[in-house]
């Protein structure tokens, strides 16, 4: 019994930490380096989906955990949401804005580009 709390508690602390590492680690792909447009590669795409992959096994083992952690184990489910939210976000930018050469994917939802204004006739 004490073993398999202690197995649990390690899981939990585990894909807490996953869970916020990918958070950051999103917050600080998102961020833009240089002024240079951003395009996706396919080997960064690939990191974005198992990244996606790892999201889901800590929500599934976060939502399994039977003990509550003082709260600790709500929040992190909550952090892992955020991320999960996050890497749709980067998958939909990736797909609008593919490598040089290649065709963007037909547009689903609003983009940067069809929310803008007209541009004025002179």
């Amino acid at each position: 019994m004490i073993r398999e709390e202690r197995i649990l508690k390690r899981s939990v602390f585990v894909a807490t930490v996953l869970a916020i590492g990918c958070v950051f680690g999103l917050g600080t792909l998102a961020s833009p380096q240089d002024k240079k447009p951003v395009t996706a590669t396919r080997a960064g795409l690939h990191q974005i989906h198992a990244a996606a992959r790892a999201l889901e096994q800590a929500h599934r083992h976060l939502e399994r955990a039977e003990h509550h952690f003082g709260g600790h184990r709500a929040k992190a489910l909550d952090l892992v949401k955020q991320a999960e939210a996050e890497v749709k976000e980067a998958v939909a930018v990736a797909k609008a804005s593919p490598p040089d050469g290649s065709k963007p994917a037909p547009a689903t939802g609003t983009t940067p580009a069809a929310s803008a204004p007209p541009a004025a006739k002179q």
